[in-house]
């Protein structure tokens, strides 16, 4: 486990007594070493106490500000920003700002997303001196906010001219190695003053040659008794970039592959191995069946979470499963430590085993053809659902709100090369607005489609001017079911829930109330979904944004996945009864 004030367990750090530099500041080497990881841009709100900061990187050459509407938004948008470049940085004010952008935070280390949050404190005399400040609670106590972020960040460290040097490179490194935030606050006055030169030496996990020798041969016995095998992919391969061994893998030995719904997109869904998403009580029947009846899983970086197993539905036996952790390997009882997941995967390639049978061919949900759909039918999620698979193209990036957008989009088949973005786990309403923001940012030449309800869209629909000011052209697909539709679907306790509904807002208005404009239609048929789409592919190709709204038939509409969801809710709730 890490250490949330120091090291995490594996890494050292040592320092060497310097003297001032005289070369670089303090924010200058802070930002010095975020543009070697790979950071170009850094999202965030100004506020008084983060002005030096922000004039710092004004100056900098090679990494600019992306100013969010707030705090909230501005970690969603940077979260997302992660999850396709590797790691990002956040920078917020003390107090107001960084307790606003908490719940983003606490989604990304929830979900393992690297992101660097970097607050501006007062002056270092202020606190000091324990005076009361704005944005304090005025007890001059200036760690409280350093110390709630202690339980959702992997490191949190307080940096100064005297421990730059040593703490930032430490912050990155434990960032980047267990996939989680790390929060540096740093007061305002210290921003410009010169570091000691210190030299960090921190050292990487190092796999344990005996460890993964026991787990490999207990691999190979299982293995070795096993006519049918699969391969489960799941959040941590996208986190730590094990697609490619994850790939070779199936490849070698001939078997499907299934991804978990928390790790959709981390092995590519046209590829002749992939069978879909194995969703337990909630998914494809024939994926479950190949699943649970296999003798071997061999399930690389499983969470075993409520909503990854469909609510514990899923049916795995751990006797028969390879657990592949980032760090570690567990098969049965046995779990071997100190094993690094893609030396794992390596070695499990040369066991030899290779399956005889035929990889299996199976339907996808969305893939019937849906054209011979009356051109005047009401919208419903069996005609568009397969619509929308068909409009993506390769290189594509789906964003889908948590809520009844999710449950459908997570079981369209993602063309080759697109990237799926959604917070399935911590599952924070109105995070994918944000974070369509933060996808185009982070890959410009791509294009970003965003699928979110209308409730969700209500929390942080701000990151649309956002993207208008930043020259964003995403294509918005707005689900107008009136209200909280997921939230509906989940209580099965009560009806007629008005404290699910939501106002009524004129959706295809909301480029013109935000100063810029873009190509709007509001549907309700088939047929004028259908023109929209067309229409708004060309409005992308133009550099436009675009904004569907979708206005459902019923707004209890929803797609398979969710209504399985609610039948095993319902059968739950009468065996309580």
């Amino acid at each position: 486990m890490p250490d949330k004030n120091g090291l995490a367990q594996g890494e050292e750090k040592q320092q060497t007594e310097g003297q001032p530099s005289g070369e670089i500041t303090l924010g200058q080497y802070l930002l010095d070493c975020l543009r070697a990881e790979g950071i170009t841009e850094i999202f965030g709100v100004p506020g008084d106490y983060n002005f030096t900061l922000l004039d710092t990187l004004e100056r900098y050459d090679g990494i600019r500000f992306i100013n969010g509407r707030n705090e909230l938004n501005a970690g969603y948008a940077a979260d997302s920003y992660a999850r396709l470049k590797g790691i990002s940085a956040l920078i917020t004010t003390f107090g107001v700002g960084e307790m606003s952008a908490c719940n983003a935070i606490a989604g990304s280390y929830s979900e393992n997303v690297p992101v660097v949050h970097i607050v501006g404190s007062p002056k270092s005399m202020v606190q000091q001196a324990h005076k009361l400040m704005h944005h304090t609670l005025h007890d001059g106590d200036y760690q409280v906010f350093r110390k709630m972020y202690s339980s959702i960040t992997a490191y949190t460290a307080e940096i100064t001219p005297e421990n730059a040097a040593i703490e930032i490179p430490a912050a990155l490194s434990i960032a980047k190695r267990k996939k989680k935030p790390v929060y540096l606050v740093v007061a305002i006055d210290l921003v410009m003053k010169p570091i000691l030169a210190r030299r960090a030496q921190l050292q990487d996990l190092q796999t344990s040659t005996s460890s993964l020798k026991a787990a490999v041969a207990h691999a190979s016995q299982l293995l070795g008794s096993s006519k049918r095998a699969v391969i489960l992919s799941d959040s941590m391969v996208m986190r730590h970039r094990l697609m490619n061994p994850v790939r070779e893998l199936a490849e070698g030995m001939s078997v499907p592959v299934a991804s978990m719904p928390l790790g959709k997109g981390g092995f590519d869904e046209h590829h002749p191995n992939y069978i879909g998403m194995y969703g337990g009580a909630f998914g494809s029947e024939q994926v479950s069946t190949i699943v649970e009846e296999a003798d071997c899983v061999i399930a690389a970086g499983l969470i075993w979470s409520d909503s990854n197993t469909a609510n514990f539905t899923a049916k795995l036996d751990p006797m028969r499963t390879i657990n592949i952790q980032p760090e570690s390997v567990k098969i049965g009882e046995a779990v071997y430590m100190n094993i690094k997941a893609e030396d794992m995967l390596r070695e499990l390639m040369k066991v030899g085993f290779e399956q005889e049978e035929d990889l299996p061919s199976l339907s996808f949900p969305y893939e019937q053809e849906a054209a011979d759909v009356a051109a005047e039918k009401l919208l419903t999620a069996d005609a568009y659902y397969p619509r929308i698979q068909r409009m993506l193209k390769e290189g594509d990036i789906v964003v889908a709100e948590t809520g009844t957008f999710m449950n459908g989009i997570s079981q369209i088949r993602l063309p080759e090369g697109a990237s799926y973005i959604a917070q399935a786990g911590w599952e924070s309403i109105g995070y994918a607005t944000p974070a369509a923001f933060g996808a185009c940012i982070a890959a410009p030449g791509r294009r970003v489609l965003l699928f979110t309800g209308d409730g969700s869209l209500q929390l942080t629909v701000q990151e649309i001017s956002s993207m208008l000011a930043n020259g964003c052209h995403p294509i918005i697909f707005v689900l107008n079911n009136d209200g909280y539709t997921i939230e509906k679907y989940l209580n099965v306790k009560t009806e007629q829930q008005r404290y699910n509904e939501v106002p009524m807002w004129s959706y295809t208005k909301l480029a013109e109330a935000f100063g810029g404009e873009a190509y709007t239609a509001r549907v309700q048929t088939i047929g004028e979904l259908d023109e929209a789409m067309e229409q708004a592919q060309a409005a992308q190709a133009q550099g436009r944004l675009s904004i569907i709204e979708m206005v459902a038939a019923d707004p209890m509409d929803a797609p398979e996945y969710l209504r399985r969801t609610r039948d095993y809710l319902e059968e739950q709730e009468k065996q309580q009864k």
